[in-house]
This record gives C-alpha cells, sequence and structure tokens, in this order.
C-alpha cells in the first residue's frame, strides 16, 4: 500500500472530518430553515425536486427516497423526484439540447410555483446544477443547495445554502449526507 498504514489514513480521515463537524454546527440555522421549507412544501401538496452529478446524483436519489418511503418512522409517502435518475430524460435532453440543460429543462417540466429543488454539487462548478437553480427561480421554486469547497458558481443563487468548505471531496460528501439526514429527521416530525 505505499508504505501507507491503514490506520494512518484512517486517523487522518477522522481528524479532517471531526475539523469540520466542529464548523458545521454553526449551519444549524440554515438546516433549521431547511426542515421548515421542505415540510411547509411537502404539508400543501408540492413536490420535492433534486438533483446533482456523480456522487452528488446519488445523494439527490437517497434524499428523495427518504421522502418517498421513509426515514425513520411510518408515514404517508411525499412526493420527490430525483432528476438525475430519469435516464430517457437525460439523454434526451443531452443529445436534443445540451448537457448543461438536462436538470433545468426537467424543472421546467415537473417545477411548480411553491416547490423545492435541492441541489448537491461539492464543487459547485456545475454548469447544469448552476442551470436548474436558476431555472426553479424562474419558476419561483424554494431552492436549498448543498456545496462544497468555495460554493463556485453556485454560490449566492439559492435561498438557503448548506457549505462545506473542504477541498477534499468524500469529506464533503460525507457532511452533505450527515447535514440531509438531520434535516430529513426534523421535517419527519412534522409530517
Amino acid at each position: 500500500m505505499n508504505n501507507m498504514k491503514a490506520i494512518d489514513v484512517l486517523h487522518r480521515n477522522v481528524a479532517d472530518l471531526q475539523a469540520l463537524l466542529d464548523v458545521t454546527i454553526g449551519l444549524s440555522p440554515q438546516i433549521e430553515a431547511a426542515a421548515g421549507k421542505i415540510t411547509k412544501t411537502l404539508l400543501s401538496g408540492g413536490t420535492l425536486l433534486a438533483c446533482g452529478n456523480g456522487g452528488s446524483s446519488a445523494e439527490a436519489s437517497h434524499l428523495t427516497s427518504e421522502f418517498v418511503c421513509r426515514y425513520k418512522k411510518d408515514r404517508r409517502p411525499y412526493p420527490a423526484i430525483c432528476l438525475s435518475a430519469h435516464g430517457g430524460d437525460l439523454t434526451a435532453i443531452g443529445n436534443d439540447y445540451v448537457f448543461d440543460d438536462i436538470f433545468a429543462r426537467q424543472v421546467h417540466a415537473f417545477g411548480h410555483p411553491g416547490d423545492i429543488l435541492i441541489v448537491f454539487t461539492t464543487s459547485g462548478r456545475s454548469e447544469n446544477v448552476r442551470r436548474a437553480l436558476v431555472a426553479a427561480k424562474e419558476r419561483k421554486l424554494v431552492t436549498i443547495a448543498f456545496l462544497g469547497k468555495d460554493g463556485g458558481l453556485c454560490a449566492g443563487l439559492a435561498d438557503i445554502e448548506l457549505l462545506i468548505q473542504s477541498a477534499i471531496t468524500a469529506r464533503i460528501q460525507e457532511m452533505h449526507q450527515l447535514l440531509f439526514h438531520t434535516i430529513c429527521e426534523l421535517a419527519e416530525e412534522q409530517l
């Protein structure tokens, strides 16, 4: 293993994560606001849309599953759509238009005023995610952005931003998961 021992790598990763955990406590107002917006939207009959690329796509899918199925307790299902999951839509839009519009076009198709768009991007540099946020604003959706690094192109575009300032993609994803699980727990108490 190139002279790296598993224990050393694990210690480094835990130390990196611990430093982020300590800083992330400061995001509690945004977490509370996000949970409140999601709860209000779903209880009023609205839909939650989510998207991201690669690992962020998996986070978007994970999040929507928590609402369609359940997080911790039995309750009725709520409408939540992962825009990254529809292969036919993604490839048709990418082919007939441009890849940068794969999420924005779906926001225009599925999003209604008062719905929520939640985006995930560890770099903030995803043009298709940026365009989804712009489309959501045009459609009068509430927007929540899980961002990493310095927020990139997506910084300042969402109603609520949950920014993990780290250069390590894996740590950003781990923190995003903690944050959205916390939001799910808070929202589920009201659903």
